[in-house]
């Protein structure tokens, strides 16, 4: 994780959205071709510059906010293996809804370098129900088996609300200070929508010293204005063809945003 910012003043993480996995209502069948489009995308990614990839169960709706079923790790470890061989770059496992231990196990099987914790501190109300942050034992697991994997947690995490009054940066600096998150997520409230650039503000003016990423809704078109008080970005749907969340990633559009970010 630390190589990843001391190589990249700010980084760009894509993100290879899985197909319906086993056990998912929309699975089709195929795990074969699911590994084929998460590799293909994984290399479009590479080829347009992109910095690391995500790894996540994005098909499998709708979601459990507890561990996610054994076939479930099963395939995406045998995912994460081919696009580890396939690509250079750092790969990371988001295992949705929140399932972080299991993200964990695949950075150790699959050569994972960090992950994503959807809720790792305080409490969320969200559409799988009530979501409770556990970095107690998300620490203690990480210290077992990849005490090198970063983890990258959300703050007011999207497609959910706060349970109580808990302000955004109230929750920014718990997270990173006492549930020592490694880096802070910012998003807009579903995917592909983008983060209001105040809230971004104000996590930054919270945490100053803590690693800062964007987690939806970046373009071409906006990414330098979030840049002045990020670190980086999480980026999927705008870098499909067309702009289209189905559709695979096109490395001319990593590469339109890439050059964005150095301009």
């Amino acid at each position: 994780m630390n190589s990843l910012f001391s190589k990249h003043n700010q980084v760009l993480i894509g993100v290879v959205h899985l197909r319906p996995l086993p056990g998912a209502p929309r699975f089709g069948g195929s795990l074969r071709d699911i590994i084929k489009a998460a590799v293909a995308d994984a290399v479009a990614y590479e080829r347009g510059g992109a910095h690391a990839v995500f790894i996540e169960n994005f098909g499998d709706v709708p979601f459990t906010k507890t561990n996610v079923a054994p076939e479930t790790i099963a395939a995406m470890t045998a995912a994460g293996c081919a696009v580890r061989a396939a690509v250079k770059l750092p790969i990371g496992f988001n295992v949705l809804r929140n399932d972080a231990h299991a993200a964990l196990a695949l950075c150790a099987a699959a050569g994972g370098s960090f992950i994503r914790v959807n809720v790792h501190s305080g409490a969320m109300l969200t559409d799988q129900g009530l979501i409770e942050g556990d970095a107690y034992n998300t620490l203690r697991y990480r210290e077992r088996i990849c005490p090198g994997a970063g983890i990258f947690a959300d703050v007011h995490v999207k497609h959910a609300v706060p349970l109580g009054d808990w302000s955004l940066e109230d929750a920014a600096h718990d997270t990173a200070e006492r549930g020592l998150a490694d880096a802070l997520i910012v998003s807009g409230v579903g995917t592909g929508q983008a983060a209001d650039l105040d809230d971004v503000e104000r996590v930054r003016v919270a945490c100053p010293q803590t690693k800062l990423l964007l987690g939806s809704g970046v373009k071409a078109e906006n990414v330098r204005d979030y840049l002045r008080f990020a670190d980086g970005v999480i980026v999927g749907s705008s870098l499909k063809k067309d702009g289209k969340l189905a559709n695979a990633v096109d490395p001319r559009r990593v590469a339109a945003l890439i050059r964005a970010m150095k301009a």
